[in-house]
């Protein structure tokens, strides 16, 4: 199992994350509001995550975290 996480103060919604997953599970939050006033990235379908890492490696606020059991 596959446990994806996304740490919403570091997160400022730009977007590579989800430009970049190939499952296209992430999406830009149009609800949440961080304490900095950015949109943080969510994870859509934690299930169909494959751990690839394309969205952690790409962050350039290290802000998402894949962790495998």
């Amino acid at each position: 199992m596959v446990r994806i996480t996304v740490d919403d103060n570091l997160c400022k919604g730009c977007g590579l994350c989800a430009r970049n997953c190939p499952k296209k599970i992430i999406d830009i939050s149009k609800t949440v509001l961080n304490a900095k006033g950015y949109r943080p990235a969510e994870i859509t379908d934690t299930d169909a995550c494959i751990a690839c890492a394309a969205c952690a490696r790409t962050c350039p606020d290290i802000a998402i975290r894949i962790e495998k059991d």
